[in-house]
């Protein structure tokens, strides 16, 4: 190889002073302008490039030992050719074989397609004319005066905010439909327009071209982009710093700004819009651009700190070789030399990018699902899955099944496959037979009292929390309505029974007849309603027990409605309970297995119980709010016109003979644990599996 000549390298390529790596080392950016890509060449490869015109490899590597400290080796030169013919830097007479590279290049009609909807870009304008206009007027926004007033700024507003935390945090309330949801598309679509033309201004600022800007599409969800490539080029990385993070304070900016009107401005449109503006901008920010675990400003703002470019691919190349290492007992080298911190920390940092992606893929795929028919909808969650999810794993597992010559019997193998063997046992075999659902736990004995009368509250004659007998008296109410129309039924049955006794002596009434008996039967009657009307104006205790849940309004002279609840009367001893489990849970269920109520709240550590009868309807209206999702609880409901109507079917397990004695003073939510038949979590899985197929396929 010494006596070959070198091929020629592309006339427009650029080579520039790179940023200093992390090892301390310098380094070269290599820019090809017809893909504006950047290569980033360490020491050895700049000293033959830059002695590229010598002609043969034996006089560039003759060159470059006699004049530096390297010692370069033909291997050293087949590298770098390797890399030049890869990237097609070098200049090529022979067209055909850059066709048949073209074409080995192009993917098929299907794979087109599949990445085309997972990732295309549009480019929609050439900025370089206006920015070139635009950046003179704005000078004074790279000064540090600005960003110390914008700081002040932030403070001022936050601490406004958090005098009046409240109203803002409902102030969203007050928005909804299609109002709500063009406002934050307005906000959202300004803050993006902001954040995009942060990174250009920086950029031409600093003097790099900025070629295009426009929308990429990312699983069909918009997304605009600004090239900012030419970024590669600066070596300092103070500037490239700037220039990613530019976007991100352009929209603090804008929500520090926002919030700030918010405090200032009268309740109208300007300020709901102020509202939008402030809550979406921190929100997206902070929750997707910040970021590093995609491809967003977050990621490249950690690789240029870091030093280290192309950071999730090196991350995950040193995650896959210590996972080969610790999983099959695989002595590579390691693909990076980085500090021992270093590389842990790149390693966790990858870890760390597969379990969100995992997460953030699995809910695309889902939400992609929910956006068209069935039919599409199901295929396009494959894909996503697939593409995202399951084609890195068999990935992983082709190389796995390459190497298996390379694989034996060590420390680690077995140590995998003891782990392996103890996960299937753990997924196959039936040992999971509780059934965890929520449930409420009340007193055996229960009794709400209620004002049967629209009256006013006359007398209370026990408070909060006291003992009481079976038929004291409680509380009295008077009613004035009651009162009047008790006497005038009194004077029309006395009138009436006057009657009655004068009829035998009076002709004229003497013509009613029997009937005049029968007016007075109802009027006695009428009065003896009336009365047991008033003497349900006594509350008393229906049993021996506990005062609890007295009502504010239970206060002498205070009038309270018909109907509205008083007080509690709660037995002294027992408990029951009721236990709301699904479809899935009612199976293996029998009355009289072993239950166990534990509360939320902590107030009664557990309770032993029994399985009572158990409900095999579904409820059509759950009968307990507080388990109510629209109140905090676990049971998804909706309200409806007749109730709190259940998402999903539920059954009703009642929990009898349970051993705690003392009664609690209120109902007490928490969870049971219901013991059925054994089964294992393959076997639970496959069914969900099969229930979730049956119900989107409509069968």
């Amino acid at each position: 190889m010494a006596a070959k000549p070198l091929p020629p390298l592309r006339q427009e390529l650029t080579l520039h002073a790179g940023p200093e790596l992390a090892d301390g080392s310098s380094s070269w950016m290599l820019h090809d302008p017809a893909a504006n890509r950047y290569y980033q060449l360490g020491w050895a490869s700049f000293e033959m490039l830059s002695r590229w015109q010598l002609g043969a490899v034996a006089a560039v590597l003759e060159a470059v030992n006699a004049e530096t400290t390297l010692r370069l080796t033909d291997d050293d030169m087949a590298q770098l050719l390797q890399f030049l013919t890869q990237h097609q830097l070098l200049q090529c007479a022979d067209s055909d074989w850059l066709w048949r590279v073209r074409q080995a290049g192009r993917p098929g009609h299907a794979m087109w397609l599949l990445k085309n909807y997972l990732f295309f870009r549009i480019p929609l304008v050439r900025p370089e004319a206006w920015l070139n206009r635009l950046l003179p007027w704005c000078g004074w926004l790279f000064r540090p005066g600005f960003w110390w007033g914008m700081a002040a700024l932030s403070l001022l507003g936050l601490a406004l905010v958090s005098r009046r935390w409240d109203e803002f945090t409902h102030t969203f309330s007050a928005y909804g439909g299609w109002s709500a949801a063009l406002g934050v598309a307005a906000s959202l679509s300004l803050a993006k327009m902001s954040h995009e033309l942060g990174h250009a201004l920086t950029a031409r600022h600093f003097g790099c071209r900025v070629p295009a800007m426009g929308v990429a599409f990312l699983v069909m969800v918009p997304v605009l982009y600004t090239d900012t490539n030419d970024a590669w080029k600066l070596p300092s990385r103070r500037q490239r710093l700037l220039i990613g993070a530019a976007g991100m304070l352009t929209e603090l900016v804008l929500a520090a700004l926002a919030t700030l009107a918010w405090c200032l401005l009268p309740e109208g449109p300007l300020r709901a819009g102020s509202f939008l503006l402030a809550t979406t901008t921190w929100l997206a920010t902070l929750a997707v651009n910040s970021s590093p675990f995609m491809r967003f400003d977050g990621y490249f703002l950690l690789s240029d700190w870091l030093g280290v470019p192309n950071l999730h691919a090196r991350a995950f190349a040193l995650a896959r070789w210590q996972l080969r290492r610790w999983l099959l007992g695989l002595d590579d080298p390691v693909p990076e030399h980085f500090p021992i911190a270093r590389r842990r920390g790149l390693v966790l940092f990858a870890w760390a990018t597969w379990l969100y992606r995992l997460v953030l893929f699995t809910s695309i795929a889902l939400l992609v699902y929910h956006m068209f028919f069935k039919a599409l909808g199901l295929l396009l969650l494959f894909v996503e899955l697939g593409w995202f999810i399951v084609r890195p794993v068999v990935a992983e597992m082709i190389v796995w099944q390459r190497r298996r010559g390379d694989l034996g019997w060590r420390s680690e193998t077995r140590r995998s496959v003891a782990l392996l063997a103890l996960a299937l046992l753990f997924l196959v075999l039936p040992w999971r037979r509780e059934v965890s659902s929520p449930a409420v736990m009340e007193a055996m004995q229960s009794q709400g009292l209620y004002a049967a009368e629209p009256a006013m509250v006359a007398e209370v004659a026990v408070k909060e929390g006291q003992m009481v007998k079976a038929g004291q008296p409680l509380a009295r109410l008077d009613s004035v309505q009651l009162e009047h129309q008790l006497a005038l039924a009194r004077v029309a049955e006395a009138d009436l029974a006057w009657q009655v006794a004068q009829q035998p002596f009076n002709a004229e009434l003497q013509q009613k007849g029997t009937a005049l008996s029968q007016q007075w039967l109802a009027a006695r009657q009428q009065v003896a309603g009336l009365l047991s009307q008033r003497r349900r104006l006594v509350l008393t205790a229906p049993f021996p027990g506990r005062v609890a849940d007295v009502s504010d309004a239970l206060r002498a002279g205070t009038v309270v409605a018909q109907g509205e609840r008083l007080m509690q009367v709660v037995g002294l001893a027992g408990v029951r309970g009721e236990a709301y489990v699904d479809e899935e849970g009612l199976a293996g269920l029998r009355q009289g297995d072993a239950a166990r109520f534990v509360a939320d709240s902590g107030e009664h550590l557990s309770v032993a119980c029994r399985l009572g009868p158990i409900d095999r309807l579904n409820l059509p209206v759950l009968d307990q709010p507080m388990l109510a999702s629209l109140y905090g609880g676990t049971i998804p409901v909706e309200q409806r016109e007749h109730g709190l109507v259940p998402l999903s079917a539920i059954f009703r397990v009642r929990l009898e003979a349970c051993d705690r004695q003392p009664s609690p003073s209120r109902e007490v939510s928490g969870w049971a644990r219901l013991s059925g038949e054994r089964h294992s979590l393959l076997a639970l899985g496959w069914r969900r599996l099969g229930a979730v197929l049956e119900r989107e396929a409509g069968l």
